[in-house]
Parts: structure tokens; sequence; C-alpha cells
């Protein structure tokens, strides 16, 4: 080896060669010709590490990582090891192909596995062997979503970036309220494009998806007292088969008006719950319930028709809940 090829600390393997060498009666400067190391390094080592005159290879590594210890400033992170290594990129790896740019994926990743006191910018600049600026940009990216937080460093003037126990919490909060909001605007999109376009038949079908996605991960609606009373309002409104007022809803249920109006606004908030019905009317005029125009396609639409207007001797009406037949003749 070149005594100019670039080299490190010495490594068990290095010592042993060592040891195995000065068995041989080789001098300290062949011994750093062939390791490629300069001769005062091996006679400092042998030196050091030579008990009752025979140097000892083991005891010189331990002693090696015990001085490299040492010189660490405290709260400096060790660097990974291989197998750490390996996780890190291949979790980061995984995060990416969800859309996460690559060093985003890496500094999160890193600070995922780091310890309660978290790591600083310098940290992750050792840890990662990338640029400050890289890290700085891939830190406000994961503040921007809410993924990271910062606090003073206890010993010094910077600062150390933490992930906490709730943060897969606030990612599936964020996650929820975005499907809410595209469930939302893909069943406006329909009303836009009406429901017997190719674009709305598209919108209508983005809009249950993502409004069944929704419910799902932000819990059972039927859990919670407005649930209950959401669905009690819908089958009122069925029964009353006309629009009607907020406040005579409310004297119909025995409920106080606010009691009502909070149920009409998680049926607003929260379409899924009356599906496949929704509300017609805003504000404080009457108020009905009648079939979503997206949970039938055209050509259903039009076979209930025929088949409604064929069987008139049994037609269920929607407002009413009722199904009508027509009076028996005596013979």
């Amino acid at each position: 080896m070149s005594m100019n090829a670039p080299v490190g600390r010495l490594t068990l393997d290095d010592r042993r060669r060592i040891a195995g060498w000065l068995a041989d009666g080789l001098g300290y400067a062949e011994i750093g010709r062939r390791l490629g190391r300069p001769t005062s390094t091996i006679s400092r080592e042998v030196a050091r590490n030579s008990g009752s005159g025979e140097y000892r290879p083991g005891h010189a590594q331990e002693a090696a990582v015990r001085r490299a210890r040492r010189r660490r400033p405290p709260g400096t992170p060790e660097r990974p090891t291989g197998v750490v290594r390996g996780f890190v990129d291949e979790f980061a790896a995984l995060l990416a192909a969800t859309g996460l740019p690559r060093m985003t994926a890496r500094v999160f990743v890193c600070l995922l596995t780091a310890d309660a006191a978290g790591l600083t910018a310098a940290d992750l600049v050792a840890l990662l062997q990338v640029s400050p600026a890289s890290v700085s940009k891939s830190i406000g990216a994961l503040e921007s979503m809410e993924l990271v937080g910062r606090r003073p460093d206890p010993g010094g003037r910077r600062e150390r970036y933490t992930i906490d126990d709730e943060v897969w919490l606030r990612a599936w909060q964020a996650d929820t309220g975005a499907h809410g909001r595209i469930a939302a605007v893909a069943r406006r999109g329909v009303g836009i494009f009406g429901p017997d376009t190719t674009a709305g038949r598209r919108l209508a079908s983005m809009g249950r998806f993502f409004g069944q996605l929704s419910e799902q991960m932000g819990g059972s609606t039927l859990a919670e007292a407005a649930g209950y009373d959401a669905l009690t309002v819908v089958a009122a409104l069925v029964h009353a088969g006309r629009p009607i007022t907020v406040d005579e809803l409310a004297t119909a249920l025995g409920w106080p008006s606010r009691r009502a109006a909070a149920a009409l606004d998680v049926i607003r908030s929260r379409p899924a719950v009356a599906d496949p019905l929704e509300l017609s009317g805003t504000g404080s005029g009457p108020i009905s319930v009648t079939a979503r125009p997206d949970r039938l396609s055209p050509a259903q639409r039009e076979a209930i028709r025929r088949f409604r207007e064929a069987s008139p001797a049994a037609v269920v009406t929607v407002e009413g809940c009722r199904t009508s037949s027509p009076p028996a003749t005596s013979t």
C-alpha cells in the first residue's frame, strides 16, 4: 500500500498483523510500509500496548475504542453500524416511494431512530454525510408537515430536533381531513358537471371512495352522540314526507333547536352518515332528504323509472317511506 493512500484508525485486523510481524522480527519501518502507515504510528501503537514487553492486539483495540469515546463531545451520536445504516436507507426508500423526498425521508428516519434527546442539525450532517443546506431544507419540510419539533439544546445555543410519540396520530388526522375535503370537492364537481356525464360519474366514484375512507379513518360516526342524533334526523326527515324547518324538526323530536341544528351540521360535514340520501335545503329554510343522484348510474335510474311506470301497484316513496297499493276490488 502506498504511504500516500488515505487511511483511518488502525483496525483489529491491522493490530493482529502488527503482532504477527513483530513475532517474525520485522522492524517498525517495514511494518509501517506494509500497512501504509508512518513509522511513528507503529512505534507509538506498540509502546502504548506492550504489557510485560509483549504487544497485545486485543488489549490495543479495546484501549483505542475507549479513547475514541472519551474524545467524542458529550451528546454526539455514534456513527451507525452497517445494520442500522441499512435499516435507515431501506426505511427512507420506502417513505420516498410514497412521495416524500428522499433526503427528507432520510432525515426523518434518523430522527425516528434517535433517542429521546433528539439530534442537532450538526448531528444529522455528520450521520448522513450531507451538506447543512440539505438538512435545513429537509427539516423545514418536516416541520411544515408537523412531523418534527424543535427545542433548545441544554448544552449550548443550538436546537435539537425531535419526534414525539403522537406524530402518527397527527399524520393520520391530517390525512383524514384531506380525504374528507377531497370527497366534498368531488361531490361538488358532480353538481357542476352533472351526474350523467363522464366527468360527473368519475367524480361521484371518487367522492364515495374518499368519503368512506375519511369516515373509516376518522373513527365510526355512529360511536358519537352527534352521530346517533344525525341518524335520528335522517329518519325523521324521511318520515316527514315533506320539507320541514329546523324548529319543526326539533319540536317533533322533542329536542332543543340547537341539538337538531348540530345533528344537521354533522350530516353536512360527513355526508356518508346519510348515504344513500342527502340533505336538500340550506340555512334557516325548510330541509328534506332526497336520494343521492350519484348512487345509481344513469342506466340504473332509467331501469327503476321503467319499473315504476310498469308496476304502479306498489310504489315506495322515499320521502314518506310508505308503500302505496291500489285498493282491493271486490269480486
